[in-house]
């Protein structure tokens, strides 16, 4: 398997994104993955354009007729969209843990799990328009985040929740200061 497969954060996401988009919106999924989120919510936007590392992901998805473009994060991206999801690797994982592949970039997301998520919301900047909003899933083991967003110039609400095992889950809605 070398596509992250749908689970309790997919779903999470996937429940607030279909409460928050409209027919109004521009779409940008960073990390589409199995396209399990941009395939049910692609007929209720205006426009939607995927993107992942991962050359297995960007075939999945693209087999689900999702536009999908191969690259890190949002890079080389262009267009000023209204809503941008992303479901990123949140976990830290030990040097045990990791044994390279796609699916370890699905997962891992680096020292406290936020590495990627402080690259995203800086990179993020270029492609959000004005009164664009970011919907981001966050684990309670990520508890820099918070403090980084603020930092960046971002504020936050929590647009949704999902209680686990040994965590809980959050999509937090995000627009500029």
């Amino acid at each position: 398997m070398e596509v992250y497969p749908p689970s309790e954060d997919s779903e999470l996401l996937l429940e607030v994104a279909m409460r928050e988009i409209s027919l109004d919106d521009e779409v940008l999924e960073v990390g589409v993955g199995s396209g399990f989120v941009s395939e049910r919510i692609k007929g209720l936007c205006k426009f939607l354009v995927a993107t992942d590392i991962s050359p297995h992901a960007v075939k999945e998805s693209k087999s689900k007729g999702i536009d999908t473009v191969r690259t890190d994060l949002c890079r080389g991206i262009k267009k000023k969209f209204t809503l941008v999801l992303f479901n990123p690797p949140y976990l830290e994982l030990s040097e045990e843990e990791k044994k390279g592949g796609w699916l370890e970039k699905a997962v891992n997301g680096g020292k406290n799990g936020v590495e990627v998520m402080v690259r995203f919301l800086d990179e993020v900047k270029d492609v959000l328009a004005e009164s664009g909003r970011i919907l981001l899933v966050v684990s309670s083991l990520n508890k820099s985040i918070f403090e980084e967003i603020r930092r960046m110039g971002y504020t936050y609400s929590i647009a949704g929740r999902r209680k686990l095992f040994f965590e809980e889950l959050y999509v937090l809605r995000i627009q500029r200061r």
